[in-house]
């Protein structure tokens, strides 16, 4: 079976370019304005989006993505209104693959079954559940495989030779390799070790490697992506967000406008890494 996402990687090695993927928090800083923005990064150049799930314990995120979580559970944010979200995105837009990202305890409170159903139902593409490693794929991995989802696994620069094989063993969509040993918007990726571990990577699968964390510029963007086959941007989208709304921390007429910009001049970043590894 081929998933939204495996049809657009085609479509971009086609292209003979790289991927442009966004990270923002479903529901963040309300759910009007969240499915606002999810809707305008198409347009502006996201070629995968990332939803994060609203977590109060959000281990692997730095404090930008924490006070988006937070702030998004404040305004009410669900799991199930998180899919809601996206029913509403797929009403407009039937190709732009969606992945959900995020950690496993709000999944197991709504139920596997139930979640893997209505995420797909929903149009839902993949998940990036970062606190189930491999030793508990029998736990959702397996599972949402089996429901016609992708499964998108971590893999980071203490992830050696030895223990690749088990992350990549059921690990479907692409590769999420995460540039740098912390949290999210801890550092700067650095082009030339990410290149190295890429091509690692690259010599124990056929998936596609897309490069995360610590690239914030149309400059970094466009160095990743001249090796990876995509570049993910999170941490600069939502501080771009943050910047946007008022002293209560609400929306304004800027928040949209804000963080798709932001998008456009990243996007041409990656675009542009064609021209430069040709």
């Amino acid at each position: 079976m081929t998933t939204r996402i495996d049809a657009r990687f085609a479509e971009l090695q086609k292209q003979g370019r790289s991927a442009f993927v966004t990270f923002v928090m479903a529901g963040d800083p309300d759910p009007k304005t969240s499915l606002d923005i999810v809707k305008a990064l198409p347009k502006a150049g996201a070629d995968i989006i990332e939803i994060g799930m609203p977590f109060t314990d959000p281990m692997a995120d730095g404090p930008s993505i924490q006070a988006a979580g937070l702030r998004a559970l404040k305004g009410g944010m669900t799991l199930r209104k998180t899919l809601e979200m996206v029913r509403g995105f797929r009403k407009d837009d039937d190709a732009t693959p969606l992945v959900l990202m995020g950690y496993y305890n709000p999944i197991y409170i709504y139920g596997v079954d139930k979640f893997l159903s209505d995420a797909k139902a929903a149009g839902v593409d993949g998940l990036i559940i970062v606190d189930l490693p491999p030793e508990e794929d029998t736990e959702l991995c397996i599972p949402a495989l089996k429901a016609g989802l992708n499964f998108i696994r971590l893999a980071t620069p203490t992830t050696d030779d030895k223990r690749l094989p088990a992350v990549l063993a059921n690990t479907s969509g692409f590769v999420y390799y995460v540039s740098i040993t912390g949290i999210t918007g801890a550092a700067a990726a650095d082009a030339k070790s990410v290149a190295e571990a890429v091509a690692r990577i690259k010599r124990h699968t056929a998936l596609p490697v897309c490069v995360g964390f610590g690239i914030r510029t149309p400059e970094t963007a466009r160095a990743i992506a001249e090796n990876a086959n995509g570049a993910v941007v999170g941490t600069a989208l939502v501080d771009a967000l943050k910047g946007s709304l008022d002293a209560d921390g609400r929306a304004t007429a800027r928040t949209v406008t804000a963080v798709a910009d932001l998008v456009a001049s990243l996007a041409q970043g990656v675009r542009g890494a064609r021209q430069a590894a040709e």
